[in-house]
């Protein structure tokens, strides 16, 4: 049976919030907000945590999952940054965007697309999110919470609740997020490729 937290959208409970991270850090997977719906997460070098997500969405270990970072510096540590796309970064950054680069050397093989040897990465838009990021002082392994069979993430905590509760450690209930899937930008090649056209502006990109 998961615990199930009630946190404030716009003033959320460090006590609650630190609940979810000692979960975290006892390798645990968590449901928790985006801006984007609902994602799981859990620890980065948490292998069987990782393959628990997986089971839960129905996919392979190769899905490429993504790094949530609570700002860009963080980001930097994990993704190869130039000059050029740390500004475009900083002028829409926390935002509906997951970006796509040459992941450093601080990020496990494992997580890394086989091939190009890239990450996705975001800085999610969502006050619980960040706050959660904040508390734990690391990224979260992510990846959305789009059900078997479905298009969307998961947006309703209570349905969520209906059909996890018995599969991840934690629920954050941060209130009916709708249904708002990421612009997708790859820039590991330097230039800029978008890949799908989601909530996130892609003015800035073109």
């Amino acid at each position: 049976m998961s615990q199930f937290f009630y946190v404030h959208e716009e003033n959320p409970q460090a006590r609650l919030l630190n609940q979810a991270v000692a979960v975290l850090q006892k390798g645990g997977v968590i449901v928790y907000p985006t801006d984007s719906g609902y994602a799981l997460g859990c620890l980065i070098g948490d292998k069987d945590a990782m393959a628990r997500m997986a089971r839960i969405r129905q996919i392979d270990m190769d899905h490429n999952f993504s790094l949530m970072c609570r700002d860009l510096s963080e980001l930097a540590t994990y993704a190869s940054v130039d000059n050029q796309a740390y500004r475009l970064l900083k002028s829409c950054t926390p935002g509906p965007y997951t970006f796509i680069f040459k992941a450093t050397k601080e990020v496990p093989r494992r997580l890394q697309c086989d091939k190009k040897r890239t990450i996705g990465i975001r800085v999610p838009d969502n006050l619980i999110a960040l706050a959660l990021l904040e508390a734990l002082d690391a990224p979260l392994m992510s990846t959305s919470l789009v059900m078997p069979g479905a298009e969307f993430a998961e947006s309703d905590p209570e349905h969520i609740r209906d059909l996890l509760e018995h599969q991840v450690d934690a629920i954050i209930h941060g209130g009916y997020l709708g249904e708002k899937p990421t612009t997708v930008i790859d820039m590991s090649e330097g230039a800029m490729d978008i890949v799908r056209e989601g909530a996130g502006d892609t003015s800035h990109f073109l």
